[in-house]
């Protein structure tokens, strides 16, 4: 039974982030929604998050191991958390303060470097303030904010439950 529980959670995780990705191209391929760079930004953070969680799945980490995929975990929902955030932020901003569309993402990858481009992409511009889509009174972004934090806060507790082997009936 030692790793049945962990990779339940890696599973769910890895499940969860594909249902997001797959709506997000959804919503890009289907409704003709076209992503702004903070959202691949988060696409790309879905990725990473789906990656580690296939890892956790395939390895079956025991405790110590647990903790360092559930600490990984955190960092990168909290990164996506910060990136929604800021989008979200943006969204909320009276018209007049919203920053001017900037170029599009594979521009700023090609001309400038990629530091240079990464701080562009997450201030944010004009297209990402737009709001093309809502469900429940909530943005892409918002939601994405909310998945985030959810993540963060799962990975957390699994984390904590590592801490007690006892718990997660080893012994």
């Amino acid at each position: 039974m030692t790793g049945l529980l962990p990779r339940g959670c890696f599973a769910l995780i890895l499940c969860g982030c594909l249902a997001v990705l797959g709506f997000a191209l959804y919503l890009e391929h289907v409704q003709g929604l076209l992503p702004c760079p903070l959202c691949i930004v988060q696409r790309v953070v879905w990725l990473v998050i789906a990656l580690v969680a296939l890892l956790g799945l395939l390895h079956g980490p025991g405790p110590s191991g647990l903790r360092i995929y559930s600490a990984l975990l955190v960092l990168l929902a909290a990164s996506g958390a910060a990136v929604a955030g800021r989008q979200v932020h943006l969204q909320l901003m009276p018209a007049h303060q919203v920053p001017e569309c900037g170029p599009d993402l594979s521009y700023m990858l090609d001309v400038f470097p990629w530091q240079e481009a990464l701080m562009m992409i997450l201030r944010g511009s004009g297209e990402c303030a737009e709001v093309q889509w809502r469900f429940l009174g909530l943005s892409i972004p918002a939601w994405s904010l909310v998945l985030f934090s959810l993540l963060a806060i799962g990975a957390a507790l699994l984390f904590l439950f590592a801490r007690h082997p006892r718990l997660a009936g080893r012994p």
